[in-house]
C-alpha cells in the first residue's frame, strides 16, 4: 500500500505537522488494519525548542529516537502510563518531531473500543465515543501503539501514514481538510517563552 516516504518527514517540522492533518494513521495490530484520520498535531523542534526533550540537543537513552533520520516513531510514556506517538522530521541529527495529539476513526473501530474500553462500539455512550481518540494517550490505546513501537519505520507496514483511504485498502472517500486552527500547544507550562510557540494544528 502507498505510503509516505522518508523524503515526507525530513523537512521543516511545522510544515511536517499542518500537512499530517487530514492523513491517514494506519496500524496493522494483530491481523487487524486500524487507521484513525489525524485530526490535531504539534511540532517539537529540539535546536531552540525547550519543550522539546531533546532541547539544545540534549541526547539520552529516552530522546535518542529524536536524533534518528526522519521517517521514524519516537514513543514515550507521561505520567508512566500514557503513551504518545511522534514521528521523527528533519535530517538525522536534528532532534525534532510531530507529536499526533488526535484521530478520528475510520477502519476498525470495534478494535478500538476494546482496546480502549474494553466495550463494543454499540456499548459506547455518546460521550466515550467523543473521547475515542481526542488526545495522544487515547489515541495511542486504541491504537495499541506503546514502547515497543519506539524507533518503528514509518515507511514499514506496522505502522505509516498515507494521503487518501485509498491508500491503505479502504473503500471511502477521503473527506476535506477544512481550515487549520493554528494555536499555543497544550501543557508546556514549563517551557517559558516556548510555551508561546504557535505550533499546535488542528481542523474540525
Amino acid at each position: 500500500m502507498a505510503r509516505f516516504d522518508a523524503a515526507f518527514y525530513d523537512r521543516d517540522t511545522r510544515l511536517v505537522a499542518r500537512e499530517l492533518l487530514g492523513k491517514y494513521l494506519v496500524r496493522r495490530w494483530e491481523g487487524a488494519t486500524l487507521v484513525c484520520r489525524i485530526t490535531e498535531t504539534e511540532a517539537y523542534i529540539g535546536r531552540m525548542d525547550k519543550a522539546c526533550h531533546a532541547y539544545q540537543y540534549r541526547r539520552t537513552a529516552r530522546t535518542e529516537p529524536l536524533f534518528a533520520p526522519p521517517g521514524h516513531a519516537y514513543v514515550y510514556l507521561i505520567y508512566g502510563m500514557y503513551h504518545c506517538l511522534n514521528l521523527v522530521t528533519e535530517a538525522e541529527g536534528e532532534p525534532a518531531a510531530v507529536l499526533i495529539r488526535g484521530g478520528q476513526p475510520v477502519a476498525g473501530l470495534a478494535q478500538m473500543a476494546l482496546l480502549r474500553y474494553g466495550k463494543a462500539p454499540e456499548e459506547l455512550t455518546a460521550y466515550q465515543s467523543r473521547n475515542l481518540m481526542n488526545g495522544p494517550g487515547k489515541l495511542c490505546k486504541a491504537l495499541s501503539i506503546t514502547r515497543a513501537d519506539n524507533l518503528a519505520d514509518l515507511t514499514g507496514d506496522a505502522l505509516y501514514v498515507c494521503a487518501a483511504p485509498e491508500d491503505a485498502g479502504l473503500p471511502v472517500p477521503a473527506q476535506p481538510v477544512g481550515e487549520v486552527h493554528v494555536t499555543k500547544r497544550i501543557g508546556i507550562d514549563y517551557a517559558e517563552e516556548a510555551a508561546d510557540f504557535p505550533w499546535r494544528y488542528y481542523i474540525d
